[in-house]
């Protein structure tokens, strides 16, 4: 893997809620300040709800990755959600979405986690990146799944 990401931490909330800023503000999500840092500050605590990697280099991300766990009777056991993936769009189209990815997939599936899955709802662009990296759709068209076991 030539992308770095690090599992984030305390020290990282004030870079961490500006790229959640740009992302919000890009998807049109009405979201203030007060909500990211509510949002963030168990994860970058290190909550076992779930987990924020940054992408790039510690001291200027290039993007970052919100995943949330939860239990699937389903699947069997643990699944995690890719909730928010933002990567600066000066970056890019360079697979570092997929790099990334793969590798929090890599990460999480010898920890115990079953899957990965995704909310897509009818968004045909993200729908295509998470083919690319893996993801499959399940029989509710609206959610995608990458399958860890």
């Amino acid at each position: 893997m030539t992308t770095a990401i690090n599992l984030g931490g305390p020290a990282d909330d004030e870079r961490l809620l500006s790229l959640m800023a740009r992302y919000h503000e890009e998807r049109g999500l009405d979201y203030d300040d007060a909500h990211r840092a509510k949002v963030a500050a168990p994860l970058l605590e290190g909550s076992p709800l779930g987990a924020v990697w940054l992408i790039g280099p510690q001291r200027a991300p290039l993007g970052y990755v919100l995943v949330t766990f939860g239990w699937s009777v389903r699947l069997g056991g643990m699944i995690g959600w890719v909730e928010e993936v933002f990567i600066r769009p000066s970056v890019r189209s360079r697979g570092i979405g997929t790099e990334v990815l793969h590798a929090i997939a890599v990460t999480l599936g010898p920890a115990g986690i079953e899957a990965l899955q995704v909310r897509v709802d009818g968004d045909e662009r993200l729908a295509r990146f998470c083919k690319r990296v893996g993801f499959g759709r399940t029989e509710d068209h609206r959610i995608m799944t990458d399958d860890l076991t």
